[in-house]
């Protein structure tokens, strides 16, 4: 039964081990997303693309918004209506600050779409800036704003963004000038640099007092963006703005941030009714010291500061063996001057030195030195205690004052108005690809748009994935520690095929059971043999049966002939011995309880210890009377 136990507990053991290496396979598409995923299927049903066919022979079109847009852009025709920017990038060196950066319409490197081209930065280290106009400026007020594109790190990226500005309503917007400081409302996208990965949501708040703008951040998303920036696959980054002032980013139609323009932002959009007065200054007599040196403490009449932390061990002793003439370390012999060496450049040529081999088989060489050990009468410097400080005030603080700049903006949605969408970018890498732009109002316009353009790369490049083994492998370099789930994966079926199907060793009782368990061919002979011996026995329970009941019967026989030979011995004595008045009447009595314990002696004549008790009272009244005692113990001893 143990032995059953211990396989099924191998048994589950491999069931786990394999369910884990299938989840972590599994959570590699959607692992860091705790997010509300969209039901996106249903967009497919309609989808004029034949999902049955091979990612060579997808029949792609443009897509096509249904429904009102404020900006789109496939890049599958002309580049027209994009301007790029002539200017410079100002306080960065001449030599870099001008936007030269070189932008191409081309396909996809890898799951290529035929047909399906996009924008690409093709230079590296250079800074890029384009624009566009929209179709119609978006103006902030009771409709949401949903932006929408796609990026593929074509080659990773090192160093570099993607991400896109949504640039400020105004009289005077030049495309032509388009640089950093170009004034914008939305900035939104991925950036990269180092280990640090980002998705910026960045908005500029106007300040209702002094009219000046300042940035507001986004939190960090929670969740591992780094595999969107080195699987080299197309993702779609959405960004949702609603009226009542709360925002979504999304990649890959997955939520990975949400909150408010109002308490999910750095720094906060209003700032605080009080501030710490900039004027007031803390009193050169605060005390914030919660304890001090206690002052009426006096340094220990025994305590010597100037005792070593460690002396030398006195109970040391020189090992035996100890080579004391020896040094430790000794010329190499076979050490030469290189041929190049110049004494009056490089000074007078001494060989390199190694261990001495005499040291090697000893327990040393050279100059012994006892041990050190720690001083047991160190005690350091001495310090007085530390008390609670009676003058502790706390720790000091500016008072607090009304906010001068003060204000409420209840609805930081209220943003202001967009006119162009613009790039402008500086990147390590080359071959970052941008495709299918959209600015709408409606989720489900851009659902669509996704679907017929997004939703058609991803399933060209599911098409394209890698085998199952290729895919162990890349995970298992992402995480090393799966190299041992497959190890043990691998090497179960053969541990478990040996336990359950390679012979167990018998032991000698399993042996001796089984033996005694098999049923053996028994002659007619045997048989006979058998039931004979059988009904000898049963003749003999018989005659021993028989036996005892003689025996029972021979014992109450000899008990009843052994009372009557004392009684009749009594009386003899009696006769010989005539007694007194007194005792007679004392016989009589005696008489009459010989008969009432004879009358109670017939009741328990089949009680062996009764009768014993009986015998042992005879033998103490009768005395002298030998005779029939021994015959009765000749009877005992024979019975017994």
């Amino acid at each position: 039964m143990s032995r059953m136990h211990f396989q099924w507990d191998w048994l589950c053991l491999g069931v786990l081990i394999i369910s884990s290496v299938t989840a972590e396979i599994e959570n590699e598409e959607n692992r860091d997303t705790d997010v509300e995923v969209e039901d996106f299927d249903k967009q497919f049903e309609d989808d004029d693309v034949d999902k049955d066919k091979s990612s060579l022979e997808v029949v792609y079109q443009t897509p096509k918004p249904t429904g009102e847009v404020y900006f789109t852009e496939t890049f599958d025709g002309i580049l027209d209506g994009w301007v790029l920017s002539k200017t410079k990038k100002e306080d960065t060196d001449d030599n870099i600050a001008k936007y030269d950066g070189r932008w191409e319409v081309e396909e996809l490197k890898e799951n290529t779409v035929p047909g399906d081209r996009g924008l690409v930065l093709k230079s590296m280290a250079k800074h890029h800036a384009i624009s566009a106009m929209l179709t119609k400026p978006f103006i902030f007020d009771n409709k949401p704003l949903i932006v929408q594109y796609e990026v593929n790190f074509q080659e990773g990226i090192d160093c570099g963004g993607a991400y896109i500005k949504l640039l400020s309503r105004s009289d005077d917007l030049n495309l032509e000038y388009f640089f950093d400081k170009t004034p914008y409302t939305i900035m939104f996208g991925p950036d990269k640099c180092g280990e640090d990965y980002k998705l910026h949501f960045i908005f500029r708040h106007k300040n209702p007092k002094t009219g000046e703008y300042n940035e507001k951040h986004a939190k960090r998303p929670d969740v591992d963006l780094k595999k969107f920036y080195s699987d080299k696959k197309t993702h779609l980054y959405t960004l949702v703005l609603k009226p009542d002032d709360t925002f979504e980013m999304l990649i890959d139609q997955s939520v990975v941030s949400k909150g408010s323009l109002l308490e999910d932002v750095v720094p906060p959009v209003n700032p605080p009714k009080e501030i710490e007065d900039p004027n007031d200054k803390k009193p050169d007599d605060w005390d914030e010291r919660p304890k001090i040196p206690d002052p009426n403490a006096v340094k220990p009449d025994d305590w010597d500061e100037d005792e070593p932390s460690e002396i030398e061990d006195p109970d040391a002793v020189k090992p035996e063996g100890w080579l004391d003439d020896e040094p430790e370390y000794i010329l190499d012999p076979n050490a030469k001057k290189p041929e190049d060496w110049d004494e009056e450049m490089d000074g007078e040529w001494e060989g390199p030195q190694i261990p001495n081999p005499k040291c090697e088989t000893v327990p040393g060489c050279g100059q012994w030195v006892r041990p050190m050990m720690n001083n047991p009468n160190y005690k350091g410097k001495w310090k007085p205690p530390m008390i609670d400080n009676p003058n502790y005030q706390g720790i000091w603080s500016p008072q607090k004052i009304s906010n001068p700049d003060y204000f409420e903006d209840l609805h930081p949605f209220e943003m202001t108005s967009v006119s162009a969408i613009g790039l402008e970018l500086w990147s390590m890498t080359s071959d970052i690809y941008f495709d299918n732009f959209i600015i709408c109002s409606e989720k489900e316009v851009a659902d669509r748009w996704a679907a017929d353009g997004w939703g058609l790369k991803k399933l060209v490049a599911s098409a394209n994935e890698p085998g199952m083994f290729t895919q162990l492998v890349t995970a298992a370099e992402d995480h090393p520690w799966l190299w041992v789930l497959y190890i043990l994966t691998l090497a179960l079926p053969v541990g478990l095929g040996v336990l359950f199907c390679w012979p167990a060793k018998k032991k000698d009782e399993d042996i001796d059971l089984k033996k005694a368990d098999i049923p053996k061919s028994i002659s007619k002979g045997e048989l006979e043999q058998e039931g004979q011996e059988l009904e000898d026995d049963e003749v003999e329970l018989e005659e021993e049966k028989e036996n005892k009941e003689e025996i029972v019967e021979d014992e109450r026989r000899d008990l009843e002939e052994t009372k009557r030979e004392l009684m009749k011995e009594t009386k003899q004595m009696e006769r010989k011995d005539p007694p007194s008045e007194g005792e007679g009447e004392g016989g009589e009595d005696t008489d009459e309880e010989e008969e009432n314990e004879d009358g109670s002696q017939e009741g328990d004549k089949s009680n062996k210890s009764g009768s014993e008790d009986e015998m042992k009272e005879a033998d103490e009244g009768t005395g002298s009377g030998d005779g029939p005692l021994k015959s009765v113990r000749k009877r005992r001893v024979r019975k017994d």
